[in-house]
């Protein structure tokens, strides 16, 4: 085997590309990746390599090299995660420059997805056109004389690139590095036309005309009012999304789909953009709260709970907002505290969705939250973990924060809440999980020290109003 060089400055990074490389042989098959994105949904980094060993021990005379790198951890990202996002699997490093690693380069990183993201969004715009098209044909050749078009993507596509990608990588199984995005465009582009598709019922409608009449020798007028029954067919577009795109494109198997759901997971967290924002499986909804606000901060705040009885099993996206709903729930508080509207987690989990806010199985973007201000006309501004006075500030102000927790006193996994005032020099928050932590004083400390590291959208936290 060549002899690897490595100088005393280099990166660890740079130290696990060239291990990667090394070993690059010894995993061949889909199954090894996917072994490597289970072990790593489980346990991190150090359950990637647990589960790269594990589900591949007859070649554990070459795999064993990976345990002289055991340390140097984050090469092992490129197992964790769809190989797309680097441009392919086999090469760990930038095209442009062979001594690079690509983990090294989050310009080359982001370049790639924004790429994948621009290119799926023009695909279901096509898709959604065409759509539009089928329905103003199937219109013209009936006899209706009124059509209604009701489509919840109008503004923009709701879509997971994430689940794309993932359902695109976990497809190729043992054809891995065949993995490219010329490839996954021309897969998607092919599929284009069952992305959408659309419903249509008749109905009889009435109106009333008014016609006005002018006497020509007297210049009075005069109204007649006429009922005129019209036939319409109101038409519905469905997007019949990602996972009909697993079963009917990508027609993955079982082994596959749990593959790709680890795959998307595993890089929404990578990319820092939605993160697991669920309560742990087996939760219970709890009765209705009926209408709770909270007079004790220096801002009257509206409060809904994401379990309650009329709230919990609706849904958001193919999720439920009692598992998944924290996001809209903590913004459907702060625009229904904040200005004139009230909007509940159910109208707000439908809005999140239908402007791309929504990610299957991981809760919400965190483009989310500011987005939501900025619809309701809210002025945002986001902050970071060392904005502590800022905070205060703003909350004695009469402003609210929306923050995003981590593993701690508000989860165990990530989760939304709202602060909403300052008593007696503690924090009070409103948080759409719990009505007892909304009812307790929280030391600042607890909450800086608990907040999402490395959040997206400008977070953890947001400063509305």
């Amino acid at each position: 085997m060549p002899e690897e060089k490595s100088s005393q400055g280099s990166s660890p990074v740079e130290k696990g590309a060239q291990a990667a490389n090394a070993v690059r042989g010894a995993v061949k098959t889909g199954k090894a990746i996917a072994g490597a994105a289970k072990g790593a949904a489980a346990g991190g980094p150090y359950g990637a390599v647990a589960g790269l060993v594990w589900g591949n021990r007859h070649l554990i005379g070459k795999i064993i090299l990976i345990t002289v790198f055991i340390m140097l951890l984050p090469v092992l990202f490129i197992l964790m995660l769809p190989a797309l996002i680097f441009g392919g699997l086999v090469d760990a490093f930038t095209p442009d420059d062979p001594t690079v690693p690509v983990l090294n380069d989050s310009a080359y990183i982001t370049e790639n997805m924004t790429d994948i993201t621009n290119s799926v969004s023009g695909v279901l715009s096509e898709a959604l056109e065409d759509i539009l098209k089928e329905i103003e044909d199937d219109f013209a050749s009936s006899t209706a004389d009124q059509r209604e078009i009701i489509n919840p993507h109008e503004n923009a596509p709701a879509y997971n690139a994430n689940a794309f990608v993932s359902q695109f990588c976990a497809s190729k199984n043992e054809d891995f590095e065949s993995i490219t995005f010329a490839d996954m465009e021309s897969t998607l582009r092919s599929a284009k036309g069952e992305l959408y598709s659309y419903t249509s019922k008749e109905e009889t409608r009435t109106r009333v005309e008014t016609t006005v009449t002018v006497d020509s020798g007297t210049g009075k007028e005069t109204e007649t009012s006429t009922t005129v029954t019209e036939d319409w067919i109101v038409y519905t577009i469905v997007y019949n999304g990602e996972d009909y795109f697993a079963d009917h494109v990508f027609h993955l198997d079982a082994e596959q789909k749990e593959l790709s759901n680890n795959y998307a997971q595993n890089l929404s967290v990578f990319l820092g953009d939605g993160m697991f924002q669920r309560l742990p499986n087996g939760y219970e909804a709890i009765g209705s709260l009926g209408d709770i606000k909270f007079t004790d901060g220096d801002t009257e705040v509206v409060y809904f709970n994401q379990l309650d009885e009329r709230y919990a099993d609706k849904p958001y996206g193919t999720d439920d907002i009692g598992g998944y709903g924290c996001g809209p729930t903590a913004m459907a508080i702060v625009v229904s505290s904040l200005t004139e509207d009230i909007v509940d987690p159910v109208e707000m989990a439908r809005w999140s969705y239908e402007h791309g806010y929504w990610a299957s199985g991981n809760g919400s973007y965190h483009g989310l939250i500011p987005a939501a201000a900025e619809a309701w006309e809210l002025p945002v501004e986001g902050c970071g973990k060392d904005g502590g006075q800022k905070i205060s500030d703003a909350l004695s102000g009469g402003k609210l924060v929306v923050a995003l927790m981590d593993e701690g006193h508000f989860t165990n996994s990530g989760h939304f809440i709202v602060l909403r005032g300052v008593r007696n020099g503690k924090i009070l928050v409103a948080d759409p999980a719990s009505y007892e932590r909304s009812e307790q004083e929280w030391d600042l400390s607890i909450i800086l020290d608990e907040a999402r590291e490395g959040a997206a959208a400008g977070g953890p936290f947001w400063i509305i109003g």
